[in-house]
């Protein structure tokens, strides 16, 4: 049997091959035309048991097999998964257009909502139906006829170009390698990173030390290394990645510039053909903002508190790197160094001197017990085929021991693999037709640096705030309670509520009942002493102000450049500069070619969302501050209530409400001004 056609929910990554994904996905592409037609016939009942249960259910099978065809794209880009992928991608987008546009499904929908026994539906199957008429008018199901071929073109063509961005990404930043020689150039790089370089040149072949643009090699060169060349060198490698200014190896065809172009008109004409004004408004229809105008007041207003706090930074490293290090004319690739300087300078601490303590074993275990705390749950290894063989497997028990999910674990990088990090969904609780009940499974993906000299691997304390923030984006897909697939984990939560449960979870990483429960020195085993901790503490907001309005920058461009951006009489450049000079206050050069890289808005789901995270901020930190309220970080009352309120719901209800039933009132700014640092009650 096709292992896609499997009908176990835990995909068979031992056996699926490349060649199964055309069989595979084209069979499921007819059968689930097969089913739309059998249910918009006249005679099926526009009822949730004879109509829209059969269909969820009935095109599970789809989504799951090219959900796994996506994941390995994702993991494991090799030529041949890249073609395959690549070869069925335009039959699946055009598929799940079709559908988006076909009156009969919406009109059995709207006969739903309109119908006396609506009322009787529970609230996860009435949300649904809500969700589904709002989503086919975004899908274009109300466009007239002449208009739905271009439309369907269109989305097809999106979904190509934004897998051949992050095609030309992973590529152009594959293609460039620093092979250093001269081991003087090496000063102030820590051992870790020296060892990884050692390794990677010797498994390439080459004599000397290779650094590459991936960050566990890219990052500790521009923070650690003595040689500004060497830095800057990598900085510019790392800033025109997939552009016209790509050199060592990239390829023309790999410059994003007209990819970005492209998508911005095919996006501008998608919201224009749907009778919006731009595609930020098609962006914030199913988002709890309601307009690009409430954003854009938000991020300003952050702005306002924020930038007062990072000129002070910026000038104080300005001055601090001129007197202590002779960078009189401070450049971009000095700014993670001169930083580091002064940090350890100020608060005699290092993220260098703090990653020891953080091994693997006892990082993941101390992250385990966080959530086992908090929840009332347990998690054990577990058993299932896996892609790469440093990846790992576990279940989720209930006090009964009854299984709730299960999770996988891939935290190396690797060259075949995207960057970043994320959470996906592999498999989603509902109840089936048959009564049934599926346990959901989920990917928890990063890329940091692996084990090296037979030791276990060792984290930053950053990298550790990673692997929470993705775990909290997994338990938000795990331990909901919802039986429709609809509404069950994060499905249906509106996107800019989604990093909420994430970012909720790094907070944990600031606190010392945790913390001290979760080190121990790669070498010694010793705990982190309490000492460090509080210099990790004090420095906790060293330089927020910098990072939060680098955050909002990102976030500003973003929404103006799908809200009022023309990419036929504009420059994309041109809007960025004009945004650096609203919020800035570090420039880079002209030559930087951010926007080339930025995959969340062009490669992913943030277009005109990437507000989301500091918005998602504000919820998460005043949600964090209810523990504060209690004096204990790890009250199991208040993380039972974190648990019914918010992971448990899915996409039940708005976020907004089930923020206030947590919280008992509307979320405030105070938490996160005070979590950075900008006010002191």
């Amino acid at each position: 049997m096709n292992p896609l056609l499997n009908p176990d929910p835990l995909p068979a990554f031992d056996r699926i091959l490349p060649e199964h994904v055309a069989p595979a996905i084209t069979q499921l592409l007819a059968e689930g035309r097969a089913l739309i037609q059998r249910l918009t016939a006249p005679e099926t009942p526009a009822t949730w048991a004879a109509f829209a249960a059969p269909l969820s259910e009935g095109l599970e099978r789809l989504s799951w097999a090219w959900g796994v065809v996506g994941h390995l794209h994702s993991v494991q880009d090799i030529p041949v998964w890249r073609n395959a992928y690549n070869a069925l991608l335009p039959e699946v987008s055009r598929f799940y257009s079709e559908m988006g546009q076909n009156l009969a499904l919406f009109e059995k929908y709207k006969a739903l909502r309109t119908a006396s026994g609506f009322a009787r539906l529970n609230p996860a199957q009435r949300r649904i139906v809500d969700n589904e008429i709002r989503d086919f008018r975004l899908s274009g199901a109300e466009l007239p006829e002449a208009d739905k071929p271009r439309f369907a073109a269109i989305m097809e063509e999106l979904s190509s170009l934004a897998a051949k961005f992050a095609e030309n990404l992973l590529d152009a930043t594959n293609a460039f390698a620093e092979i250093v020689h001269d081991e003087k150039a090496l000063s102030g790089l820590p051992p870790e990173a020296i060892a990884a370089a050692r390794e990677a040149a010797e498994t390439a072949g080459e004599q000397g030390w290779k650094f590459t643009l991936h960050a566990p090699s890219f990052l500790p060169v521009l923070q650690y290394a003595d040689n500004r060349e060497l830095r800057r060198r990598l900085y510019r490698a790392h800033a025109t990645r997939a552009s016209e200014f790509s050199d060592s190896g990239s390829k023309p065809e790999w410059d994003n510039t007209p990819l970005m172009t492209r998508i911005l008109k095919l996006r501008a004409e998608e919201a224009q053909l749907l009778g919006y004004r731009n595609f930020a408004e098609v962006s914030l229809a199913p988002k709890m903002a309601q307009s690009s105008a409430e954003v854009l007041a938000f991020l300003r207003d952050m702005v306002a508190r924020a930038k007062p706090f990072a000129e002070r930074d910026v000038q104080e490293l300005r001055a601090f790197a001129a007197e202590k290090l002779g960078l009189a004319d401070l450049q971009p690739w000095d700014v993670s160094y001169a930083s580091e300087k002064l940090l350890q300078e100020r608060y005699a601490f290092s993220e260098q001197e703090v990653r020891p303590y953080f091994s693997e074993p006892k990082v993941v275990a101390g992250l385990f017990h966080v959530v086992e705390h908090l929840y009332g749950i347990a998690i054990k290894p577990d058993t299932a085929p896996i892609w790469h063989d440093s990846v790992r497997f576990y279940r989720i028990e209930n006090a009964a021991g009854e299984l709730i999910g299960q999770f996988y674990m891939d935290l190396y990088a690797r060259e075949t693999k995207r960057g970043g990090a994320w959470m996906d969904s592999a498999v989603s609780r509902y109840r089936k037709s048959d009564g049934a009940l599926q346990t959901p499974v989920a990917y928890l993906v990063c890329n940091f640096s692996k084990p090296l000299g037979g030791k276990p691997a060792t984290f930053t304390h950053d990298e550790v705030q990673t692997l929470f923030h993705e775990t909290g984006h997994g338990f938000h897909h795990l331990l909901t309670r919802m039986e429709e697939l609809g509404v069950s984990g994060i499905n249906g939560v509106e996107w800019d509520a989604v990093e909420l449960p994430s970012q909720f979870m790094e907070n944990f990483c600031w606190e010392w009942d945790v913390l001290k429960k979760m080190t121990a020195h790669v070498d010694t085993g010793e705990p982190l002493p309490r000492a460090l901790f509080d210099k990790m503490r004090a420095a906790k907001n060293f330089q927020s102000g910098m990072m939060s309005v680098r955050q909002i920058e990102f976030a500003l461009f973003d929404m103006l450049l799908y809200s009022d951006f023309d990419p036929e009489k504009d420059a994309i450049q041109g809007l960025l500069a004009s945004v650096r000079a609203e919020v800035a206050v570090l420039f880079p050069p002209e030559w930087q070619r951010f926007p080339n890289s930025f995959s969340h808005i062009f490669g992913g789901g943030y277009a005109a969302g990437y507000y989301s995270y500091k918005w998602a901020e504000v919820l998460s930190a005043d949600a964090y501050a209810a523990f504060e309220e209690s004096g204990d970080p790890l009250d199991a009352a208040t993380g039972k209530r974190f648990l019914d309120e918010i992971l448990t719901q899915g996409g039940v209800r708005p976020a907004l409400e089930s923020f206030k039933a947590f919280r008992g009132r509307a979320p405030k700014p105070d938490a996160l001004l005070r979590h950075s640092g900008m006010i002191t009650r």
